[in-house]
């Protein structure tokens, strides 16, 4: 079972390789749905992560793999938890803190 706010890599490819480790196109994301979901359904929500330079109200900086990157919340997904290829990090609690205030922000009437 994957964790909200565990990084993992997704596995973008047309169709998910067998074995997992077999993925060409990866990219980083972070876990954004509760564990009450992850527990009990075959999905992920996610967000993508991107060391893209542009700052915006819905993107939260992060240190990550030796450097500033961005949660691009306005980009979320949902995704076969099987896609979710390799575990390569976990946010810290002020990042997992931004990103609650930040979603919280993105759906309030």
């Amino acid at each position: 079972m994957v964790s909200r706010f565990e990084i993992y890599l997704l596995n973008m490819d047309d169709t998910v390789a067998t074995p997992p480790g077999d993925a060409r196109n990866t990219r980083p994301c972070v876990v954004v749905s509760p564990d009450e979901l992850n527990r009990h359904v075959a999905t992920a929500i996610v967000a993508p992560i991107s060391s893209t330079r542009a700052t915006y109200p819905t993107r939260v900086e992060i240190d990550f793999l030796n450097g500033r990157r961005h949660v691009i919340l306005d980009q979320i997904r949902t995704v076969d938890a099987n896609r979710l290829v390799k575990k390569v990090g976990e946010l810290d609690p002020e990042s997992r803190k931004k990103i609650l205030d930040t979603l919280a922000e993105l759906f309030a009437e």
